[in-house]
């Protein structure tokens, strides 16, 4: 999905705004063919940084650092759900110990 084909999606937006975020690396859509290429990862980004700066109110000068903390946060979920499936293959006896390790008085 090229630029054009994003901003209907976003009435309120300009594709000089979307192009001020990829810019500044705020949204990193795929190059192809001298264009960048939006992917639904990207449109999603797209809305996120929208809502932080639309709704949210979130000040320009802290996006970067609102967009870093929330990378982090899909990246650590993203490894417990790894984590959590590959617990599901093992005996039960391992996952018993591996949830009495995560308990607090564990």
């Amino acid at each position: 999905m090229r630029l054009e084909d994003v901003l209907p999606l976003f009435p309120d937006l300009e594709a000089v705004e979307i192009t001020s975020w990829v810019e500044r690396g705020w949204v990193c859509p795929a190059s192809g063919g001298g264009t960048w290429v939006f992917r639904e990862i990207d449109v999603a980004r797209v809305r996120l940084v929208r809502d932080l700066r639309r709704e949210m109110e979130v000040e320009e000068e802290t996006v970067p650092l609102v967009l870093s903390l929330l990378d982090q946060l899909y990246d650590v979920r993203r490894t417990l759900r790894g984590v959590a499936h590959a617990l599901e293959g093992q005996p039960e006896e391992v996952r018993a110990a591996v949830l009495k390790a995560l308990q607090p008085d564990g």
